[in-house]
């Protein structure tokens, strides 16, 4: 009955995070707007969406989730592009082997959004 992934929504506290978060998405990392309404915008990956509230209240927490992986071709250029616009990679570019059957190997490097998201650069090989 599942189909996939189809939003991941976060929520702003103020008017500075909503444009920093629209800039990041849009601009630093080339996504484009699905569809934009007064509170919020939804972004679009190619195979799913972000949603950018930007009405949020209380303080940013840490819940179950620890981050999610955008799927791209270039992680090193997109990493490169990202510290390019002040924004942290906290790992580095990297070849790894994920230890399953079969072994999945994958470039990946993890950078810190604009409100506070980790996001992991990932791309199999």
């Amino acid at each position: 009955m599942i189909k996939g992934l189809h939003h991941i929504s976060m929520k702003c506290q103020t008017v500075e995070d909503f444009g920093r978060a629209k800039d990041f998405y849009l601009n630093v990392l080339g996504l484009s707007v699905k569809r934009e309404w007064a509170e919020g915008i939804m972004i679009d990956t190619g195979n799913g969406l972000i949603e950018i509230f930007n009405n949020g209240e209380g303080s940013r927490t840490k819940g179950a989730i620890r981050h999610f992986a955008l799927l791209t071709d270039d992680v090193d250029g997109l990493a490169d592009k990202i510290k390019a616009s002040g924004y942290e990679v906290f790992i580095e570019p990297k070849d790894i082997v994920i230890d399953s059957i079969p072994e999945y190997p994958a470039r990946m490097a993890f950078c810190t959004g604009p409100l506070g998201e980790e996001i992991e650069l990932f791309c199999e090989r």
